[in-house]
Formats: C-alpha cells, structure tokens, sequence
C-alpha cells in the first residue's frame, strides 16, 4: 500500500528536530532507520503530517570506545555495530545480537536509537541493553536528561520518551574482563522477531539476565540474574520464567513460548560461562 500523504523535514541539527517536534506536534514523528515506521504507513496503521529525518545530524553519529564506558550515537546502523573492532571487543554482546538483526539490507539502515525508542517489545537491543545496564539520553526542549534502560519500557510502544524529545545517545559500561556474554535467539526465519531470546553477562561474581518478546516489554529480571550470580542456574531459569508474561499468537501458544525461553536462556548461559575468563 501506499502511505498517507505527509511532508517531509531533514534537519542539519538536534535543535531544529525539536523545534518541528514543537511546532507541529502530534502531527510529527521523527524517522531513523525507518523499518518500523515505514511499514505502519503503507498499512495506514499510523498517519503522519510530519516526518523529521534524523539522517543529516551528525551529533547523533559514531562510536566511542573509553576505558570504562561505550557510547552509541542514536544513528549508528546495526551494520556499524557489527563491523566496530573496538566494540566487538569491548563489549562482544552486541555483536552477537546486531548479527542476529533481520538480513544485511535492513542492517546496513536500521539504528540502534530507532531499535531501542519505539518501544516494540519484538526488538532485540531493549532487552540487551537492559542486560548491559546502559543508559539513554533524551534531549528536548527541557534540556538534556538520562533514563536508565530498566526505567525506559513502559509497555509496548510506550517508554519514558516524551513526544517533544529525542534518544540522541546510549552510554554502556564495559562488563571487563572476566565477564562471560552470550546473546541466543529463536525465530521461525530469518528477518522475523523473536520467539524467544535471551542476553546474559556472567563472571566475576556478578551477572545479568534480560529476554525479548516475551512480554510487552523487555524483562529484566533482578532475581534470576542474582540467582546465576551465585551460581544457581535453575534458579536463575525458575526465576526468569516466573518474570515473563508471554501471549499466544502466531508464534506459538504460551507454553511452547515458555519452554523456548527456558531453552534460549540456558543456551545463552552456558555460552556465556565458557566465554568468562
């Protein structure tokens, strides 16, 4: 189908993307990558009069790499992500899930920023970045504010962004050395979302665990990642399981959604135990 009829903005900076945001409201959303919104519009499931193409901002760009801390530019592609040696080696757990993104065509256009905004419980960097405790900075008309990735989701589609602001950057610590990580993932397809995946940091006597599409946002289960801090992993599995709310739907009913994620999750934690140093 063909979408609705809507005007198109490609602003140079930050300031002039909030500025249409300001001006036209509602009526407005900003674009990225694209792979989300697009597809609603030519379904005419969403109908704008404004789209503000994030592309020509340069302060939303590139990957730095320090010594305690990744930061991401909002519009860092997923094929980025893939091809960084620094962060590959920072922090191998993105690379493992950005491969695990669709096919090459859509990661050579979709971004990180927009894989993380929209709050699609389907994608794969919110639960990954809830597993790597990174956070999210918002700029707005207020200014400049940080929201740590546990506090984003709200519910699906719905996350602690306000409509006049933008994600302009993701900071990440880095796990060290010592520290296992793993990202497992089942789909019917390639280019489909998840069954089922799972993001795991174990070693050092700490861990993490968080998974996708099992909920109608990431989880992030505090339980179950102290639970494989101390070694426990059926616990850590019962716990995780006990946090996630699955619903039947194509992929399959709820208890086969339950058992694919017990799989993943002990998949991904066995990886991740032998990668720790």
């Amino acid at each position: 189908m063909i979408p609705a009829g809507f005007e198109y903005h490609r602003p140079g900076d930050i300031a002039s993307a909030i500025g249409i945001l300001q001006e036209h409201g509602d009526e407005a959303r900003v674009i990225a990558g694209g792979h989300s919104l697009i597809p609603m519009m030519k379904l005419r499931m969403a109908e704008m009069g404004h789209l503000v193409d994030l592309q020509a901002i340069d302060e939303l760009k590139g990957i730095e790499v320090g010594a305690e801390s990744v930061t991401l530019g909002a519009m860092v592609t997923q094929h980025e992500l893939i091809t960084h040696e620094g962060l590959a080696s920072a922090i191998p757990l993105i690379r493992d899930a950005a491969l695990q993104i669709a096919d090459p065509q859509v990661r050579y256009m979709g971004t990180v920023g927009g894989n993380v905004a929209n709050g699609d419980p389907g994608n794969d960097m919110p639960g990954l970045m809830q597993c790597l405790d990174a956070t999210f900075e918002l700029k707005g008309p207020d200014g400049t504010r940080n929201v740590a990735a546990r506090d984003f989701y709200e519910a699906a589609y719905f996350t602690a962004r306000e409509d006049e602001e933008i994600l302009t950057r993701i900071s990440i610590p880095i796990p060290g050395a010592g520290v296992g990580q793993a990202y497992e993932k089942q789909k019917r397809k390639i280019g489909d979302y998840a069954t089922a995946a799972a993001a795991v940091l174990v070693g050092n006597g700490k861990a993490s665990v968080a998974m996708t599409n099992l909920s109608d946002t990431p989880i992030w289960s505090a339980e179950a990642s102290n639970a494989l801090a101390g070694g426990d992993v059926d616990g850590s599995v019962s716990a995780m399981l006990d946090a996630i709310d699955p619903v039947a739907d194509n992929r399959g009913p709820v208890d086969f959604k339950k058992h694919v994620a017990a799989v993943m999750l002990r998949r991904a934690i066995g990886r991740a135990q032998t990668r720790a140093g």
